[in-house]
């Protein structure tokens, strides 16, 4: 995670055709909610090639928000922010309460909450504190289409498989974005 207005890559991306398609709801912070969120979310990200590891980082920060935020007190909310950049980029943010939040190590060995988030998004970060609410986000890159002449791999007979997305992101300092 990096903090508020920095980013871990450097790296130059074309901007995208035309303005970004913002969605952005609350719900109330409630584990059954989370999977109302993922909903909200896929439908705005229709047809986009990040959409399923966008629905996943979601889920992992809209659940820290629910289990470790100040969030989880009766009344709190968590609120959804998606900005879509056709072909270049999604974001994605959740915003709770702030509160009080100490990481713990898993022994299972599994990557859990934010190591996932990090293993899928381009870049990643926190910004507010335990008063005024934190917002966590991620960005997913929208990989260009590939292009290549039709006939390219039928004259051979095969089948050729396309390069995996952007892969894990390198740069985690192991921070806990709630300390």
């Amino acid at each position: 995670m990096t903090p508020a207005g920095t980013s871990l890559r450097n790296d130059a991306r074309a901007p995208s055709a035309g303005p970004p398609r913002t969605h952005c709801q609350a719900f109330p912070a409630r584990a059954e909610h989370v999977s109302e969120a993922r909903k909200f979310l896929a439908v705005a990200l229709a047809n986009c090639q990040v959409a399923e590891d966008a629905v996943l980082c979601l889920s992992e920060l809209a659940s820290n928000s629910v289990i470790h935020s100040a969030s989880r007190q009766p009344g709190g909310t968590f609120t959804v922010r998606a900005e879509i950049r056709h072909g270049d980029h999604v974001r994605i943010e959740v915003h709770d309460a702030g509160g009080p939040w100490t990481g713990r190590a898993h022994s299972d060995g599994r990557p859990h909450g934010l190591d996932i988030v990090r293993a899928l998004a381009a870049d990643c970060g926190v910004s507010g504190d335990a008063l005024t609410g934190r917002t966590v986000w991620a960005r997913l890159d929208w990989p260009a289409p590939q292009h290549r002449p039709p006939d390219a791999d039928r004259s051979a007979g095969t089948a050729r498989s396309l390069p995996s997305p952007q892969g894990p992101n390198q740069a985690t300092n192991g921070r806990n974005p709630h300390d």
